[in-house]
């Protein structure tokens, strides 16, 4: 194929694609391919399934659910493989799922023992589920990348979240895949980071919730914990980032400053957009994520429109590396 001559023109191919480092830094931001990444993609896309079919949502993180109707009891065969699924994608989701509370439960109950949240309100008569009901008066703060309950010695294992009533538009959650946040840093920082520790505390969120004549009590039932930086997932063996912002006082070990400059580090390698898939909610709609492998992030773009969510979380095991 020829190409018609122009005297503006003086490149024979596209200097940005022949670039040969896989990351430059412009302007004191990274861009350009995250090929690390492409190892993990060919695998998943080799996968196959017995008893649904997948429509996979981002390079490494996230798949639609098809063929499952999780209102009912399913067999045990299916509950198995979805388990599968929600280890090898990070986050599953499902569409047209009217569940009931007590249907809701009774599916998170398949794949373990369920936590009772104490600073967010339960549906009425179903303590094992939480209600995020926002409005024009109740605003989402949930707008940053975060694990849920880190303040717990055992955090959560994983979360089925329901919409119950959505926005036309607007309210998306996003999920990284902390997989390859870890591998994408590069190998001196996992070098500097692999031993670290970190404190978690509910007191920076959820403290403000606390009255003052139980703050005593509130502080003996959960005391601050202490967290690898970079954990081993329990089930699959691999390494992935366990910082968290929300809850995190401080890196233990180190300088504050250094603290500080590592919790910022981590936090951005987090928002790479190639780590993420983005669902956008519809009602009925449900998100079941590995709250180990994946952090989450709540777009808060849609008041004072009503959004209201309702999460059962599956508790998980003590993070170690």
């Amino acid at each position: 194929m020829t190409t018609t001559a122009h005297p503006d023109i003086i490149a024979t191919q596209d200097g940005v694609v022949h670039v040969t480092k896989d990351r430059v830094e412009m302007s004191g931001q990274k861009m350009g391919p995250i090929t690390h990444l492409h190892v993990e993609r060919e695998r998943l896309a080799a996968l196959t399934w017995q008893n649904f079919d997948v429509k996979r949502m981002g390079a490494t993180i996230g798949a639609e659910i098809r063929g499952v109707d999780i209102t009912t009891d399913l067999p045990q065969p299916v509950i198995d493989e979805l388990r599968q699924s929600l280890l090898e994608y990070k986050v599953i989701f499902f569409r047209d799922q009217p569940l009931t509370p007590e249907r809701h439960v009774a599916f998170a109950k398949r794949f373990g023992q369920l936590e009772i949240h104490p600073f967010i309100p339960s549906n009425t008569g179903v303590p094992e589920l939480v209600r995020f009901e926002k409005s024009f008066d109740v605003k989402g703060y949930e707008n940053t990348w975060h694990f849920d309950v880190t303040w717990r010695e055992t955090p959560s294992m994983g979360a089925v979240l329901h919409a119950v009533k959505v926005p036309e538009c607007g309210g998306d959650t996003l999920f990284s895949d902390m997989y390859a946040a870890y591998e994408g840093l590069p190998e001196s920082v996992r070098d500097r980071i692999d031993s670290l520790d970190a404190e978690h505390d509910f007191v920076k969120a959820f403290g403000r919730q606390v009255p003052d004549d139980m703050k005593v009590d509130m502080r003996a039932k959960y005391p601050l914990v202490i967290h690898p930086l970079v954990a081993r997932h329990p089930e699959t063996g691999r390494q992935h980032l366990f910082n968290n912002p929300i809850f995190m006082n401080r890196v233990l070990g180190v300088s504050p400053e250094e603290s500080a400059e590592l919790m910022t580090l981590l936090w951005r390698e987090s928002s790479n957009v190639e780590y993420q898939c983005r669902f956008q909610w519809e009602d009925d709609s449900v998100a079941f994520w590995d709250n180990r492998a994946c952090q989450h992030y709540a777009s808060s773009d849609y008041w004072p429109e009503i959004r209201i969510m309702e999460r059962a979380s599956i508790i998980g095991t003590r993070p170690s590396r």
